[in-house]
């Protein structure tokens, strides 16, 4: 039997009532179909359709009331 894998960290996170977060190289797809790759060690991306830089998490979902939240 083989063992799994087992890593540091995992790649993808969900905030709740957040981004999603992505660690490593990532293609994030928007709503138009424009690929993105992230660039940073760790990419948020947005998951409340509110912010103004799609596909990346802006901090918007914070004002947002808790019913709007993902």
């Amino acid at each position: 039997m083989t063992e799994p894998i087992e890593f540091d960290h995992p790649d993808v996170v969900l905030c709740p009532g957040g981004p999603l977060l992505l660690r490593g190289d990532h293609v994030v797809e928007d709503a138009d179909g424009t690929p993105h790759r992230t660039t940073r060690p760790v990419s948020a991306v947005c998951r409340c359709g509110k912010s103004a830089d799609q596909p990346w998490c802006d901090g918007t979902h914070k004002v947002l009331p808790d019913k709007l939240r993902p």
